[in-house]
Parts: structure tokens; sequence; C-alpha cells
């Protein structure tokens, strides 16, 4: 029934359901802007770059993450039609054909702009559109991939501080200077919150656990995944000091990133001593708000402390 509905009106369900763009695109801005200020900041630079280049860099940046989305999707396709038919592409709502030429017309935009507008940002692209490529035909490994399921969390997990890289890119690399060793604290920072929100996404209760259908709980078991998901959330903030250290953030920014690593970890303990779907959610939701805050509390509010000082 769905399939009688005009392509704009699908792809409208699509996004609430898969890659809801309010959300998503405020998180990316948010990502974009401090990758951006952490990097003036570590170079010492006044004031922000030209709102035309922000933008520009925004829009390449969410269209990246679009483009990621799609990918999952031909990936996936085999197990999301035998186990999870309810999803968009197995029920009929949208055809992966459909995605290809949206993402297809997502890349020639994405080229088109870069050259006219920042062609020095070419060769960056081409990276993270290379390890897109590479990560949809898993690395040519599939199979022992699938057996082991770190190394493809590890290797499926680059592409985000490829795209921070990209990101810090439009300050370093517009700006006419060297990559800089700040930008691998961030990215490095950017690399386990992602890996936060996908321990903090899998973690169910035993209600919520599907056949076929990969979660941290039933690999690891209720206890040791929340230990593992805690232990991220502990990693990514020791990179997050050592990012504030390189930076010269002060001790209170610090102390700060410790209550938030305290109550965001609460979530977990809570899920140990009650299994209930609720409180996986708020383990999901924690993990957001983490990631959130990680990326406002490196970039974004010292800028725009600076802006008000």
């Amino acid at each position: 029934m769905e399939n009688q509905l005009v392509l704009y009106k699908r792809l409208n369900i699509y996004q609430k359901e898969r890659f809801p763009i309010l959300a998503n695109g405020l998180m990316i801005t948010a990502f974009t802007f401090s990758a951006i200020s952490y990097s003036r900041i570590c170079r010492g630079v006044d004031g922000f770059i030209g709102l035309k280049d922000f933008l520009i860099g925004v829009l390449t940046t969410f269209t990246l993450f679009v483009l990621v989305r799609i990918f999952d999707e031909f990936k996936d396709k085999e197990e999301d039609a035998k186990f999870r038919s309810y999803l968009p592409v197995p029920r009929g709502l949208v055809k992966l054909s459909e995605l290809k030429t949206l993402g297809w017309i997502l890349v020639l935009f994405q080229l088109s702009v870069l050259i006219i507008f920042q062609s020095k940002m070419l060769l960056l692209w081409i990276l993270v559109l290379a390890y897109l490529l590479l990560m949809s035909k898993e690395f040519f490994i599939a199979d022992w991939l699938k057996e082991n399921q770190i190394p493809y969390i590890l290797s499926h997990m680059i592409i985000i501080p490829l795209i921070d890289l990209y990101s810090s890119g439009l300050d370093w690399l517009l700006g006419s200077d060297n990559f800089h060793a700040g930008v691998v604290w961030f990215m490095a920072v950017s690399f386990f919150n992602g890996i936060v929100l996908e321990f903090g996404r899998k973690i169910r209760a035993p209600k919520a656990e599907e056949d076929g259908v990969l979660s941290y709980t039933k690999l690891y078991g209720t206890k040791k995944a929340v230990i593992l998901w805690i232990c991220l959330l502990m990693i990514t903030a020791s990179l997050a000091i050592g990012a504030m250290l390189y930076a010269n953030y002060g001790t209170l920014a610090i102390i700060i990133l410790v209550i938030f690593l305290m109550v965001c970890s609460v979530p977990g303990v809570l899920f140990i001593k009650n299994t209930t779907i609720k409180n996986s959610k708020y383990i999901e939701y924690s993990s957001g708000i983490w990631t959130a805050l990680m990326y406002l509390s490196l970039g974004a509010i010292p800028m725009i402390k600076n802006f008000l000082v």
C-alpha cells in the first residue's frame, strides 16, 4: 500500500525511521562545528571560518552520513530481508534502486559543490568515499568479518574519524595550514564515540532480542556487555582529557567531563539491576547524550566562550 505513495512521501517515511533529518542534522552540525573549532583552538587561530565554507561543510558532512546509511542498506540487504522484514527496504517502502539513484545524486552534488567552492577539500572527500566503498564490499573479507565481530566493528567505525578528518580540514586545509596533532586527538575521540553509540544501541533487554539480529547482550551477556560499554565511556573520556590538555583547556573542563562520565554511566548500572526494555533505552539515550556533550565540550563550547569573551 505504501508503495503507491509518491517517492518523496516514501522517502520522508524512510528518513523518519532510518535517518531522522532533524536529529541527525543537529548532531552533525555540532560535530562539524566542534571539529573546526577544536582545530582552530589547537592552531591558536582567532575567530571562526567563513559562514559560506561552514555551511558547505555541514551540507557535505551531512550528505556523507546519508551515504553511509544508504551503503549500509545495500550491505545488510540479505540479513534485513531474512530477519528484519519490518524495515523500510524489506517491506517494500523504498527500493534499493531508488536509494542507489539518491546516492548518485548526492555524490554528484558533493563533487560539483567542492569543485566550484572548495576544491582543496577534494582529496579528503575522495579518501572518505574510497573507504566507504571498501566498507560496502566488507573489505573483500565479508565471511571472516561476520565471524569476528570486534574487527568488524572497528573496521566500520573508522569511517567516523575519517569524516571528522574531512570536517577539521575545513579549518586547517582551507586555511592553507598543515595537518596537526590536535586532529589526531579529535579523531581518536570520534572513533570511540562511534563505538559507544554502537554498543549503546545494541544492548537489549531479553524480551527485545531478535533472531539473527546482533546485540552485545546476546554476544557477551548482560553484565559483561554493560561493563564493556562503561569501559568504552572511560576510554573516550580519557582520550577527551588528552585532547583537552593538548588544547590547553583548564582544569574545570576536565572536572565537568568526569561528572558527565559518572552521570552517563548510571543507566548501565540500572540496567544490570533491572534488565527492562525501558532501562536498555536509557543506555541508548545516554550514549547519544554523551556523544553530543563530548563534541560540545571539546570544540563548540570553548569556541562560543571565546566569542563571548
